[in-house]
């Protein structure tokens, strides 16, 4: 993915930006699904896309964080993509394990076992894998729900997604793994289980390993205006294939045979809750 600043952008570009994020925060809190964006507010490039994520963010108030959308190249070619699209995590989507998360507004309707890294230090741009092991601080083990304003998120276009925070929603981060900064992180087997569903994966799904996947952001972000500091949570895309949900599913994310690294559960409200 290569893309030019948003700071490359005109102020008719910016302005267009803000537009762009005025109509997807109002889907975003009435629950609408856009079939698409209109015409004039419709970002043509990732860095109009980008920018109007930015605006967006304005709206949806603090970010802890970010999440990489098609990391797996089945992901990728579902939605016409040839690389990942990040977008920002907002607080007020986040949860903690164990929690009843509403479902009734859940369109994409899918749970995504992840691996997660937390920053302990900023990270530049051409850091080494010896430079991303020193700046994460832990690895976590994670659910992700994602969600997407458009109606038709698999047509909607990368720069109309990554305006959309590339299909942030609701995000659960489960518990550190003990010693996880030294794991093979490629080799280590996943499960998601919806209810009586159950997928299987590893951290291989993700762009061959999880730790590859936070070198590209690290990578990526400054090309689009922005950067990992310090304190930020990067959550690295789905290791199976994503699970359907429903009102009143329970959801369970294992990590390591067994789940001997550990597990993430949660609960979708029941319908009408």
């Amino acid at each position: 993915m290569t893309a030019h600043s948003h700071t490359d952008l005109d102020a008719v570009d910016l302005v267009r930006a803000d537009g762009t994020a005025g109509a997807l925060w109002q889907a975003w809190t009435t629950g609408e699904r856009l079939a698409a964006l209109p015409e004039l507010l419709r970002p043509r490039t990732l860095a109009e896309g980008f920018a109007a994520q930015q605006r967006l963010s304005e709206r949806a108030g603090p970010a802890y964080g970010w999440k990489l959308a098609a990391t797996a190249a089945t992901g990728q070619a579902h939605i016409g993509v040839d690389a990942p699209l990040p977008g920002r995590l907002f607080e007020r989507f986040r949860h903690a394990p164990g929690d009843v998360i509403p479902s009734g507004e859940l369109h994409m309707a899918v749970a995504e076992a992840e691996f997660a890294f937390v920053l302990g230090t900023a990270v530049d741009p051409g850091a080494s894998r010896d430079d991303l092991r020193a700046a994460v601080a832990t690895v976590h083990c994670a659910v992700e729900l994602p969600e997407s304003r458009f109606d038709d998120y698999v047509a909607a276009g990368a720069p109309s997604l990554l305006a959309d925070a590339a299909c942030a929603g609701r995000f659960v981060l489960g518990p550190a793994i003990e010693g996880g900064l030294d794991l093979d992180l490629a080799a280590v087997a996943t499960t998601l289980q919806v209810d009586g569903d159950t997928a299987a994966g590893s951290g291989a799904s993700v762009l061959g390993d999880p730790w590859t996947a936070l070198a590209w952001l690290a990578e990526t972000l400054p090309q689009l205006g922005a950067r990992l500091e310090a304190g930020t949570l990067v959550t690295t895309g789905t290791t199976t294939v994503p699970v359907a949900t429903r009102p009143g599913a329970r959801v369970r994310a294992s990590f390591g045979d067994g789940g001997t690294l550990g597990a993430v559960e949660l609960t979708l409200a029941p319908a009408g809750a």
